[in-house]
């Protein structure tokens, strides 16, 4: 990455086109969907290139820019709140250097050499939230939201037992507190647990089931949950009754609202450093998660006069704690092999605590990476965790190796099935040759194959997959559409002839949940083409690659056909497909096994034709389209399938080519550009009277 000193104007707008790009869909993915795809550093990093390039740049600072907004838009489902006063976001900072800035820049804007006091405040990894009383009886809920305006969660916070419900007499007639709602560690582990033993998908950690638990749609499943809170500051309140935040802190324990008991106030930047080093000793053993402190003047009338800069108050900052690291052992190294074949190097670790997890197992990626870091049995390593990513070795202590060490080996054959692992002169990755004769690559591939975008079968998790297929009850897919049938008599399984399986009779099993399985694995004895292809589990061939091919051969038959033949000039004249991916569909046909598990699927589930509803006389048909900002009266998703339903092709970015820009609320780069290129923009209004 250059260094931004070296960065010309028009590199550096280059750039922060992308960071904003790249952190609006990072936003969406942890805002809307709670389901991070960039770890904490990855963003903290971005957001601090960002802040960087501006600073030098600041003529270049674009209206959809990540220190112009906060959050992200909000999901459908929801009803919306207007918040009174905005629900803003906080500055980072990430060393202590940083917090001598932060502290010398209030006092300069104060004009002061006086000492001033900071409350430093655990930063929890939770969701935000705003609870609203008038007359002392909690009215409304809602999430933070885009800082303007939130989701409206009264029912789901009212299943939260810490949030007061009624307020005493001595709390104001409208009170507004902010806070945060988290779920604490052991309450994460047993949800998960649960969920696994019912074969449900799990959560990544417990700021994603706090937050997709607050945001449920029907609160009864949030009352499941057990949600905790802490309150830490206020919206709208019709008469303050507290002069700092340490007496604020006072009212709110008063009035019934937990708050951090590790809350501290600071007298001096030692105080705060002391504090800091404390705080990531003890993280780790904490009950919840926390990913800094936020240090905020303490005076609420030194707090009025410093205000706020565009979207950040000048009176507070969030320390953030670097990625969560720890040394331990690499115990053994040993092998996985995935469902294409892939053998993923796995490091054993002598059990260690990074953030609140305790890790055993880390990932080291391939064999050259090993290589790379020269990584070996019985060293002493550095793990790291950062977010949500599997924990991986950031360094080798080379001076605790031993005496005896020696270079790993990778495997050039199947750990599993002994087939022979061959590597492509251009991949980086070693694969099983074993395809589904290898017992590890069939478990995958079973996992694949009911996962939510190709047979999407409820009930069949993780764990029963791997029992079932080392009980020998499923061997393959077509098993799964015996299950019913065997349960009964146990006569169509040749692995186990004559031998009823009794699934209700297993531990945590029973009739109902045995039923609701059957019924789930009914409904899908009818699927679709392009599940079916995704299904298959085919290299390379994802959700969108199977929807075209779907689109092109229109049945299975047809499909299948050509490429047991080797006829791949349909295949790679369709925009997409290239010659790799093409040998890699030609392929997966010519092997025995898996025409033998198509076969008898086919036995089992009817494929359904791709039956083509595009409408090629719309006003839109074969016009090449873009949606930018936000969409009021339908969702990206409703409005891109119904664009593609009308012959439209949906592209993710402007450019010559492109016929129309749809522009929604808060509209960024795509709209400058197209104004540039002198595309036609159309409003969401206008588009919609167009394709009626």
């Amino acid at each position: 990455m250059q260094e931004i000193n070296l960065l010309s104007k028009e590199e550096a707008a280059t750039e922060l086109e992308s960071i904003a790009t790249e952190m609006a869909k990072a936003d969406i993915a942890y805002y809307q969907n709670d389901n991070p795809y960039l770890t904490d550093a990855e963003y903290d990093a971005l957001k601090k290139r960002n802040q960087e390039i501006e600073a030098r740049f600041p003529e270049l600072i674009r209206p959809d820019s990540p220190s112009q907004k906060v959050g992200a838009p909000l999901k459908s489902g929801f009803g919306k709140i207007p918040h009174r006063f905005p629900m803003l976001s906080l500055g980072d900072i990430f060393t202590i250097e940083e917090v001598d800035d932060f502290v010398m820049s209030v006092k300069r804007f104060l004009n002061t050499s006086e000492n001033i006091d900071f409350m430093a405040e655990p930063k929890i990894d939770g969701l935000s939230f705003s609870a609203r009383y008038e007359n002392r009886r909690f009215v409304q809920g809602a999430t933070r939201g885009d800082g303007t305006t939130g989701e409206d969660i009264t029912a789901n916070l009212k299943t939260i037992k810490q949030l007061p419900q009624l307020l005493p007499d001595s709390a104001p007639d409208i009170l507004e507190i902010r806070g945060e709602v988290y779920m604490a560690k052991s309450d994460f582990f047993a949800l998960n647990e649960k969920y696994e033993a019912e074969g449900k998908k799990t959560f990544a950690n417990p700021r994603n089931a706090a937050a997709g638990s607050l945001r449920q749609l029907d609160s009864k499943i949030t009352a499941e949950r057990n949600l905790s809170l802490f309150a830490y500051t206020c919206g709208e309140v019709s008469e303050r009754c507290w002069a700092s935040q340490t007496e604020f802190f006072d009212r709110l324990k008063e009035w019934g609202f937990p708050t951090n008991p590790l809350n501290k106030l600071c007298h001096s930047l030692q105080e705060i450093d002391d504090n800091f080093a404390r705080l990531m000793q003890i993280r780790a053993e904490l009950p919840y998660d926390i990913d800094g402190i936020v240090y905020k003047v303490d005076s609420i009338a030194l707090q009025e006069r410093l205000g706020f800069l565009t979207r950040t108050p000048r009176w507070a900052i969030a320390h953030k704690f670097p990625a969560e690291q720890a040394v331990t052992q690499i115990e053994n190294i040993r092998i996985q092999v995935g469902r294409t074949g892939a053998l993923t190097p796995v490091a054993d670790l002598k059990p260690v605590n990074v953030g609140g997890v305790i890790v055993s197992h880390a990932t080291l990626h391939n064999e050259d990476e090993i290589k790379r870091k020269d990584i070996r049995i019985g060293d002493t390593v550095i793990v790291q965790r950062a977010g949500d990513v599997i924990p991986q070795v950031v360094q080798v202590l080379t001076e605790k190796r031993p005496a005896d060490s020696q270079e790993f080996d990778f495997p050039h054959t199947c750990p599993q099935c002994g087939a022979h692992a061959i590597r492509e002169e251009d991949e980086a990755v070693r694969r099983c040759t074993g395809g589904l004769t290898c017992p590890a690559q069939a478990i995958e591939r079973l996992i694949h194959f009911v996962s939510r975008e190709a047979f999407n079968i409820e009930g069949l998790g993780d764990k029963i997959i791997d029992d079932f297929y080392h009980e020998g009850i499923l061997h393959s897919p077509a098993d799964i559409f015996t299950l019913e049938k065997r349960n009964g008599d146990g006569d169509l399984f040749s692995h186990q002839p004559n031998a009823a399986l009794h699934l209700e009779s297993r531990d945590g099993w029973g009739k109902k949940s045995v039923e609701k399985l059957f019924a789930a694995i009914r409904a899908r004895q009818k699927i679709d083409l392009p599940r079916f292809i995704y299904a298959l589990g085919i290299r390379q061939v994802g959700t969108a690659t199977s929807r075209i091919i779907a689109q092109n051969y229109g049945s299975f038959e047809s499909f299948m056909t050509d490429m047991q033949n080797k006829e791949t000039a349909k295949l790679v004249a369709i925009d997409g497909i290239g010659g790799a991916m093409a040998k890699d569909i030609v392929e997966f046909f010519q092997e025995e096994h898996n025409l033998e598990t198509i076969h008898n699927l086919l036995a089992l589930v009817t494929v359904e034709d791709y039956i083509d509803t595009t409408n090629y006389n719309s006003p839109i048909a074969g016009k090449t389209i873009v949606f930018t900002g936000t969409l009021e009266r339908m969702a990206r998703a409703e409005a891109k399938a119904q664009a593609q339903a009308l012959g439209a092709k949906v592209a993710g970015s402007v450019s010559k080519n492109t016929d129309y820009v749809i522009m929604g609320a808060d509209a960024g780069s795509k709209a400058t550009k197209a104004k540039e290129l002198g595309v036609t923009i159309l409003t969401e209004d206008e588009y919609l009277d167009l394709i009626k």
